[in-house]
């Protein structure tokens, strides 16, 4: 039969993991019963021949140590021998990192591969997080300040001045009549220049990119590595053919 590949072990170990689980805990359960473990047979002779008889008992043994052992052995061996296979296969599994064909990472171990998925998965949060330089805004590079800054823009104080406006002249008979109102008028002029620690749109659109390049690369390469076909290892009987040698 041809030796499996990594990723049919990997595929297979959890689910194993929880069924040999399951059944290592009904054995358990089995050991809290003493009563499965005893039988007995009893025979009733009368002292005389013309006595009253009793019928005999009996009462056959449910389990025995050696029934636990075994089957106990046979699950851990089997749960042995498949970690180990796949473990040892982690161990020589490996590939290249490629992006548009050429080599970035070369010989990447498997279980590398899913710590840097989990990195770059991590990068791709942090960067789409990131603030970007508001568009309305013209933005250059000022070295002086190690940010960005915005083209100058130039904007009016005003101040509110009463001003009077003459109604009507005096006359003989009445007094003037004068209006007062207010009137914002310009004191001065401010000239407003931004500064910004964000990133121009285009450059995080970019490194998004290629984060999301990358991602994919470790993924193809993960895939690439996990379909190496694996020795599959037998050394958990070995273990408990040791423990239970005669004594």
């Amino acid at each position: 039969m041809a030796n499996p590949k990594l990723n049919q072990i990997v595929a297979v170990v959890q689910g194993k993991k929880s069924r040999l689980e399951k059944e290592k805990t009904d054995i358990y359960k089995k050991l809290q019963k003493p009563a499965l473990f005893d039988g007995i047979s009893r025979v009733y002779k009368p002292t005389d021949e013309e006595g009253e008889t009793q019928p005999p008992e009996n009462k056959n043994i449910q389990y025995s140590a050696k029934e636990a052992t075994t089957e106990f052995a046979s699950i851990m061996a089997d749960l042995i021998d498949t970690t180990a296979t796949m473990d040892e296969g982690n161990c020589i599994a490996r590939a290249d990192v490629k992006v548009d064909g050429t080599v970035l990472i070369p010989n990447v171990p498997v279980t590398h591969l899913l710590f840097l998925e989990k990195q770059l998965t991590d990068m791709q949060t942090f960067l789409s997080h990131v603030p970007v330089l508001d568009p309305a805004e013209t933005w250059t590079w000022d070295e002086a300040t190690a940010c960005y800054r915005s083209a100058a823009s130039m904007s009016s104080r005003t101040k509110k001045m009463l001003r009077n406006h003459l109604k009507y002249e005096a006359t003989k008979e009445h007094p003037a009549q004068v209006e007062t109102y207010t009137e914002d008028v310009k004191v001065g002029e401010w000239t407003t220049v931004k500064f910004s620690g964000a990133m121009p749109q285009q450059l995080k659109n970019v490194w998004l990119q290629r984060v999301r390049q990358l991602i994919e690369a470790v993924k193809c390469a993960r895939e690439e590595a996990n379909s190496l076909e694996v020795q599959q290892i037998k050394r958990g009987q070995k273990m408990f053919d040791f423990i239970t040698r005669p004594v």
